[in-house]
Parts: structure tokens; sequence; C-alpha cells
């Protein structure tokens, strides 16, 4: 046994939908008497993509003692129980982790995160950037605006845009995350210029009302395509799972729907289209 992190199911507020279950690539989990199950312990990488595909903030992450996860054993688990294709996936997914937990490097975990975890999304624990030389803040004086917006719009959070506004015609949309804008100095001039944008937080928000707000929106038949711009942590994959049901409410069959995937560095890591 070792402490290190691993999945844990809310009964209370798991419904049964199977979202986590598609997800998981290495078969951790599986549904038992309508609700959401680990396996075992051995399965669970502890990286979370399960997480965010959680419609209900039911499963988090959370750091206990457990068996260590095994990857040979994991393997032939899945192989057993799901077949060659879903070993490609499971393989694809090991890669993956690895190049992420790899990209996450120039921000380092601080001192008490390691000692005591950060609970809850793996995307909640504490790292910094170490600058050698420190960079001077600016003052807060100078002009009034050194870079220029491409914000042509307002508002922009979720809450408060209605259907109907007419900065929503003709433009492609971007339905942005909160932490995106701060993580990346490149918001701005890649996803925002001549696009509308909603701006939202699946873990943080009270995201009960946006899949059908977000479809009533883009019931709009001008709105071409919707690029969902997510942060890499697991937790911020509600948002693309929110943006999946809204272009089915819609009622179009036209839209384009992708994935843009940004590091915690502010890195562009991906762009995947959605079915």
């Amino acid at each position: 046994m070792e402490t290190r992190k691993i999945i844990r199911i809310d009964d209370d507020l798991c419904d049964g939908c199977g979202n986590c279950i598609v997800s998981c690539a290495e078969g951790a989990l599986k549904l038992v008497n309508g609700k959401a199950r680990l396996v075992k312990d051995l399965y669970c990488d502890g990286f979370g993509d399960c997480v965010g595909e959680c419609p209900t903030g039911a499963l988090v992450i959370e750091e206990r003692e457990a068996e260590p996860f095994d990857f040979d054993a994991t393997r032939v688990h899945v192989e057993r129980t799901s077949g060659a294709e879903a070993v490609r996936k499971f393989d694809a997914a090991a890669v993956e982790h690895e190049e992420k937990e790899s990209n996450a490097i120039p921000l380092i975990a601080s001192p008490a995160s390691r000692a005591h975890g950060s609970g809850g999304c793996p995307g909640s624990q504490v790292r910094f950037a170490q600058i050698e030389p420190a960079a001077k803040p600016v003052e807060a004086g100078g002009p009034r605006q050194a870079i220029p917006s491409e914000l042509r719009q307002w508002p922009v959070q979720l809450h408060l845009v209605q259907p109907g506004m007419p900065f929503f015609k003709d433009r492609e949309m971007v339905v942005m995350s909160t932490c995106g804008p701060i993580a990346s100095a490149d918001v701005h001039w890649r996803f925002l210029r001549g696009r509308s944008v909603v701006v939202a937080c699946p873990k943080l928000d009270d995201t009960r009302p946006y899949a059908s707000k977000l479809g009533a929106i883009l019931a709009e038949p001008s709105i071409p395509k919707v690029s969902v711009v997510r942060m890499e942590v697991p937790c911020c994959g509600g948002l693309t799972e929110v943006a999946r049901q809204a272009v089915g409410m819609s009622g179009r069959t036209d839209l384009v729907l992708e994935e843009i995937t940004l590091g915690v560095n502010g890195d562009l890591q991906g762009i995947e289209p959605q079915a």
C-alpha cells in the first residue's frame, strides 16, 4: 500500500449517467445498481480524466492509502473486459498522461502541496513558475491600454448573456474556461478576434442552466462553429460536455464543435474535433 492520488465517488451526487466509465481508459470504473463504482484501486492511475466528464460533481481525486497503480495488470484487465480497441485507447491515454506530466515540469509544485496534497481535482494543486531574475511588476500608471483588446461584446459570463443578443450573429463562438485568459497571454488574438465569447467554469459555477441556455444561443443559424477553450486539468472537461449537450439541444445538425486545450503554462496543447 502507498499514499497516492485516486478517485473517490460521492454516492449522493452520482446519477449513474456513465460518462465517467466511458472516459476512463483504464477500465477502473463500472456501474453497480445505478451508481459508479471503482473496480479495483490498482486499476486507477489517479490522473482524473473521469472527473471532468461527471455532470454532477460526484467524482473527485483524493489522496489516501491504496494499492499502487499496476500498468501491466490494468492493461490485461482492459483487454479481457473490452478488447483490442480499448487496449489501443489505454495505450494512447498512457502516452498522453506521461506527456502532460512532462509538460507540467516548468511549474513547480509547492512544498506544502507535495506534503499535504491538494485534494479534489488535480488542477487545484499549487504550482508556481521559478523565474530568475524575478520580473519587475508594472506600475499602475502608464498608458490606458498597452495591448489592444479583441473583445467586442459585453457581458461575457454565461449566466449573464441571453439568447438572441446581436453579437452572437454571423460569428463563430468561443466557450472559454474562466482560467484560460489568465493562463495564456495569447487568448485575445488567437481566440477572441472576430468571434463572440461566453466564459464559464464547470467546477465552480452553478452549471445546471448552462447546457439549455447555450443550446438556445446556438439555435441561431448564423453561428457556424463553436470552439471550447479549456485548460488541461481534468475538471475543465466538463465545459466540453456542456457544449456537447448544448449542440444537441440547439436542434441543429450543421454546427461544428471543437475542443482546444491549453496547458497551465498557457501553451496550446491540442485541437480535437468533437462528434
